[in-house]
């Protein structure tokens, strides 16, 4: 099984890969879903993460309040 994690409080410069890399450290990442405003395209500062069940546990703890670029991410099951 795999479980969505909300990422929230991201910066807006932060890209797929740099999501992708952070999350990777804690299991393999199945999916990044950068959401972007629809008329803008502009990234809206949040994405959805999907990896393992005890993997996504794993991440959620340890990534919930670390600081990227100076910002505290929020980090819990979406």
């Amino acid at each position: 099984m795999s479980k969505r994690i909300y990422v929230g409080n991201l910066p807006f410069r932060a890209t797929e890969d740099q999501v992708r890399e952070l999350f990777s450290r804690y299991g393999t990442v199945t999916n990044v879903a950068m959401i972007t405003d629809r008329e803008t395209g502009k990234f809206r500062g949040f994405c959805f993460v999907e990896m393992g069940d005890a993997d996504a546990d794993q991440a959620i703890k340890a990534l919930n309040n670390y600081q990227m670029e100076g910002r505290a991410l929020r980090v819990n099951e979406a």
